[in-house]
């Protein structure tokens, strides 16, 4: 056991017994300096100007827009913001402390802090004693001068200053003394918070708990906030124990992006802040859901169906005992109501279904279905179907287009007489293209076209959006927004059978349709045909 720990296991952490924690705690968003850190997430100035005024109409307090003189995109970002109106939130610069050996006002980089005319300024400095030898190759005092001096000459300029102590817990851990000392050089600067970072993310949240108390005994007048990230998955739960230890800032980014495996979730920290601990932190909770996906949808990443609180799947029930149950109480299943966060409660259909499934989709989708035989059948179609491949959990349009076969309700708006494919490559250069040709029946007349698109599913597509569009001239509203192949029987090798599921949307709505065969064109053909058919049947 760390010697460190042992000192400290006098506090009783007993799960009834915590102290009290705060009731006014501020919410730090760092998703467009902190989150861009992370694989796969690029915002263009512009984009960041949109997620900021998103960000202040919910209700974050702090938001960081990045390293002032860092790259194009942050300059540009920083000028654009200095012409916007926020209501609610503080734009925060972020940098680090001086270099060594020269003053605050001579290093350029500090200067640009300034120079943003951000009301916040935010930099980080070194807690751990291997960074100050190893990485700065400085000497101790040295450090806790950059800390001191950079605080200072930002306080002297005007500026609400936060000091982010880099690597606080693991220097804690090694040298509690000299990772006490660096945070006092911050409060000799004069600064207005510090803000423990647990930036390698491996601490677990009794450390967290430890550690933070330790801090407030230390300086008991002053404001402590937590940066954690989730490189052991306890991200949001070392934001949690800190807020119970006494912090009261947390700091984070929408939707947990950062580097490596990410930072603190914030839309999974603010309900748990609000719902669970009773400490209110944004006026409207009902908007989480929207402003995540809106982040995501900015960032062109798809949205995480399993994200506590904001995914899709986060009140979706699929055995038929939890379906049974929640149709008599919800909460029985649920631990919050789903419209406090903005999402909805969803009821799957599969060959783990009950009838409860059944009729629970069927009125969702606006049909009054019985229990009994019918319901049985439909059931039984189901899982017969699921048996072969089908899956209906995310394709509610094609599950819809059978209730209303099976319910002696489906009306085709078109019937589908033939259709093939041909791929050809010619030309010095290899040139590759597809053409398909499609016939099909409307109201009695046969209609016949051709036409080329990138491979066979677009072009099938399009010969045969050309078809509908003569009769039904909004097929052109819908476009496929998603499409996804999966083998189900991986050891038949390209025999196989193939599942396909197709997205889509008219712009306002969107939905899912799924085709199987053992041919993936098919099996294509018959997700896109029922896209088109449901959004026919819908108008």
């Amino acid at each position: 056991m760390p010697g460190w720990f042992s000192a400290f296991l006098p506090f009783n952490f007993s799960l009834f017994n915590y102290p009290l924690f705060p009731m006014n705690v501020s919410l730090y968003d760092t998703t467009l300096r902190d989150g861009t850190q992370g694989t796969g997430v690029n915002f263009s100035s512009r984009d960041k100007i949109r997620i900021a005024h998103e960000l202040d109409a919910f209700g974050i307090d702090y938001i960081e827009g990045g390293w002032p003189g860092s790259n194009p995109k942050d300059v540009e970002f920083f000028e654009l913001a200095k012409k916007e109106k926020f209501k609610h939130a503080k734009i925060a610069a972020f940098g680090s402390t001086r270099r060594k050996d020269i003053k605050a006002g001579d290093d350029p980089q500090v200067r640009m802090l300034l120079e943003a005319e951000t009301p916040v300024v935010t930099f980080y400095g070194k807690s751990w004693l291997l960074h100050v030898t190893e990485v700065l190759n400085t000497t101790p005092e040295e450090n806790r001068a950059m800390i001191r001096d950079t605080v200072r000459f930002c306080k002297e300029a005007g500026r609400e200053v936060l000091y982010d102590a880099e690597h606080f817990f693991d220097g804690f851990k090694d040298e509690p003394d000299y990772a006490l000392s660096t945070l006092q050089a911050a409060l000799d600067g004069g600064a207005d918070m510090l803000v423990l970072c647990e930036t390698n993310g491996g601490c677990l949240p009794h450390e967290i708990t430890v550690i933070v108390s330790q801090v407030r005994a230390k300086f008991p007048g002053a404001k402590i906030g937590i940066h954690s990230h989730d490189d052991a998955g306890c991200g949001v739960a070392n934001a949690l124990a800190a807020i119970r230890a006494g912090a009261v800032q947390v700091q984070g980014t929408m939707n947990g992006y950062g580097e490596r495996t990410g930072n603190c979730n914030l839309t999974t920290v603010i309900p748990n802040l609000q719902l669970k601990m009773g400490i209110p932190v944004v006026p409207d909770l009902t908007k989480l859901t929207t402003l995540s996906k809106f982040v995501d949808d900015l960032a062109n990443l798809p949205h995480f169906a399993r994200a506590p609180f904001v995914g899709s799947a986060s009140f979706s029930h699929k055995g038929g005992t939890h379906v049974n149950a929640v149709q008599k109480l919800a909460r029985s299943y649920e631990h919050v109501q789903p419209g406090s966060v903005g999402n909805r409660q969803i009821v799957l259909v599969s060959d783990l279904s009950g009838q409860d499934n059944i009729l629970n989709k069927a009125r969702e989708l606006g049909f009054d279905l019985k229990r009994g035989d019918e319901a049985r059948n439909i059931l039984d179609i189901v899982k017969n179907r699921e048996n072969d491949g089908y899956e209906y959990e995310t394709a509610d349009a094609s599950f819809e287009l059978l209730l209303r076969k099976e319910l002696g309700l489906y009306q085709p708006s078109f019937k589908l007489l033939e259709y093939h494919t041909t791929h050809r490559t010619h030309g010095e250069r290899g040139f590759e293209y597809t053409e398909a040709t499609v016939k099909i029946e409307l109201n009695g007349q046969a209609f016949y076209t051709v036409d080329e698109g990138d491979g066979p599913v677009n072009a099938l597509d399009r010969a045969l959006r050309k078809a509908l569009k003569q009769v039904y001239p909004e097929i052109e509203q819908v476009t496929l927004c998603d499409y996804k192949v999966r083998i189900l029987d991986s050891k038949s090798g390209t025999a196989a059978k193939t599942r396909v599921l197709i997205e889509s949307t008219d712009g306002k709505n969107e939905w899912g349709t799924v085709g199987v065969s053992l041919n993936v064109i098919d099996a294509s053909w018959e997700a896109l045909v029922e896209s088109l058919e449901y959004f026919l049947s819908k108008r």
